[in-house]
């Protein structure tokens, strides 16, 4: 375990999913020297899936973190195209020692130019769309290449956590932590996984992805191709 700072920044963008980021949130902050800041391009407020967070920080206003991590939700199709946004974010990730994701915050990393040959987890229904990028999807709940980790669909944010706490503070403050928060799920159901549940399931909920799928691969693409005309 250490006593020094830990500066951990969430890059939070119009149309996150805020348990990306509560959840693996109300783990690190518990980590030793853990200063947290939640941060957007312009601060101040901005709303998660019917929840407003307030007085973020902007981007600009750090210099540098020792962890950046990107959550995920149905805004990633905006910010992965949003160049102002991956600039900060591959600013901060050039001045941190882990870079990590939950959900489709792996997207925004590999629109950021950050995970070029790196594997990489994300939510099931997108994670093809991360070999656009010249990353390597994997189906890992948290996957980690170096000091890139990152974190299945949102309730994977928490498995996440959990991994970095290890990382930083070792296992046994990380068992701590999940014994402090009473992690010990235990779900109703055994459909959390495509391959695992039941097919009218699954294709009820494919089907309310697929509306919106055209849209993201587009924006995949197109993000995709900006990034080839950087390297």
């Amino acid at each position: 375990m250490t006593d020094k700072s830990l500066h951990i920044v969430f890059a939070l963008y119009p149309g996150v999913t805020h348990l990306d980021f509560t959840g693996p949130h109300q783990f690190l902050q518990r980590l030793p020297g853990a200063k947290v800041t939640v941060a957007s391009v312009e601060g101040g407020e901005m709303e998660a899936d019917g929840l407003t967070f307030a007085r973020l920080t902007p981007f600009f206003d750090i210099e540098r973190c020792d962890l950046i991590c990107v959550p995920g939700g149905f805004g990633t199709t905006e910010a992965m195209l949003d160049e102002v946004f991956l600039e900060q974010v591959r600013r901060l990730a050039g001045t941190a020692t882990w870079v990590t994701s939950v959900c489709t915050g792996s997207l925004v990393l590999a629109a950021a130019g950050l995970l070029r040959g790196r594997r990489a987890a994300c939510h099931w229904a997108w994670r093809d769309q991360l070999a656009l990028f010249g990353a390597i999807p994997d189906a890992s709940r948290v996957a980690r290449d170096g000091n890139v980790i990152t974190g299945g669909g949102v309730t994977a944010g928490i498995d996440f956590a959990l991994t970095v706490a290890a990382e930083i503070a070792g296992d046994a403050y990380a068992q701590g932590l999940q014994l402090a928060l009473e992690y010990a799920p235990a779900p109703p159901f055994d459909s959390g996984r495509p391959e695992l549940a039941p097919a009218p399931v699954r294709a009820r909920i494919e089907a309310l992805y697929g509306a919106d799928m055209p849209v993201r691969l587009a924006a995949a693409q197109q993000a995709a191709a900006k990034l080839k005309e950087t390297v």
